[in-house]
């Protein structure tokens, strides 16, 4: 079964770059530690547009439903950081969301000397 890869396409306006990437900063673990998970790379834009690339690669669509339903939705309703009494959740920074869905169909490594 070839694994699959997740590219989430954010619009950040340029004002709020900072914040996503602090953000994403201070997620260290939450991504890595989950079953089926492979490889995560926050990309930023260097001309030509404002949207970032979140590229995540899993073994199996299920293994990222399964990251989607658990670990990651926690994250996301505020469940990492210490309960229901933190106030209001802090703003998005990106403007716009989409996910991309891919195969890997083919892929390369360095030669080894």
């Amino acid at each position: 079964m070839p694994s699959v890869v997740k590219i989430n396409v954010l619009t950040v306006p340029a004002e709020q770059r900072e914040i996503l990437e602090q953000r994403f900063a201070s997620r260290a673990g939450m991504v890595e530690n989950s079953d089926g998970f492979e490889w995560f790379e926050l990309l930023r834009p260097v001309e030509g547009t404002d949207q970032y690339l979140v590229y995540t690669r899993w073994r199996s669509e299920q293994d990222f439903q399964a990251w989607m339903e658990g670990p990651m939705k926690a994250a996301h309703q505020g469940g990492g950081q210490g309960g229901q009494g933190g106030g209001e959740r802090p703003k998005p920074a990106a403007s716009a969301s989409t996910v991309w869905s891919f195969e890997v169909v083919q892929q390369a490594a360095p030669k080894q000397a």
